[in-house]
């Protein structure tokens, strides 16, 4: 028997949570709506989700609050869904931790496409065989594996949510390779973020963070260009 994947749907709309679990349990997935942000910090613990859908504007503790919360014990992928689609609240998301971010009214299958993709990146195709043997790249102090999405630094593992692993491989993949804002967008977020340059900033951010230059390699900026994973010669 298939285990089927758990999807947590937290929104105050209780008519737009269930329509969304619809569309959801149509596609064999397993769901749990909530409705505010402290029950959805509970129920995290207890339901244990492979993917949450989480509103920004809930009452009492807002979306943003529980990305932070999650954030701080699980690596688990996050989808914001808001009203607002200024920058500047796409930026806040990813910055404290979410995988994608989509703008209400949204489209069934747009959303059930994203939920998916999301889930591939984080959980890869174990059906897939040779093509994901390989995906790893091994520097002093650093191994990203992206076939079973893992980083060990400093001889210690590193949660990091999906894209912020791809990024981290692509580059280091890559070593000394000049690769522009755009051309990253391109490769890990695909056609629907072009434009919004700034995604690249904040995960490059996050992963200055948690991963440190070390004195053979760095996650260097090139300036008025992009970014590369610089190797440096001892």
């Amino acid at each position: 028997m298939v285990t089927r994947q758990k999807i947590m749907i937290v929104d105050d709309d209780n008519n737009i949570a269930e329509l969304i679990s619809l569309y959801l349990t149509k596609e064999c997935f397993d769901t749990r709506i909530v409705n505010d942000g402290k029950a959805a910090l509970r129920e995290f613990d207890t339901y244990a989700p492979n993917l949450i859908l989480l509103d920004l504007m809930l009452p009492g503790m807002d979306g943003y609050q529980v990305c932070r919360e999650i954030r701080q014990r699980s690596s688990v992928p996050i989808i914001m869904l808001s009203a607002k689609g200024e920058i500047f609240d796409k930026v806040l998301g990813l910055e404290l931790g979410a995988d994608d971010y989509i703008i209400k009214p949204f489209d069934s299958k747009e959303l059930v496409a994203r939920v998916k993709a999301v889930l591939r990146r984080f959980q890869p195709d174990k059906s897939s065989g040779t093509r994901a043997e390989g995906k790893i790249v091994e520097y002093p102090d650093l191994i990203v594996n992206q076939t079973n999405y893992s980083v060990l630094y400093r001889d210690e593992t590193i949660d990091m949510p999906p894209k912020e692993l791809e990024l981290l491989y692509f580059l280091a993949a890559s070593p000394n390779q000049v690769f522009t804002r755009e051309q990253l967008l391109d490769h890990i977020w695909g056609y629907e973020y072009i434009g919004d340059t700034r995604t690249v900033d904040v995960h490059i951010k996050r992963l200055r963070e948690k991963i440190k230059d070390n004195e053979y390699w760095s996650l260097s900026t090139v300036w008025g260009i992009g970014y590369k994973f610089e190797v440096k010669n001892r």
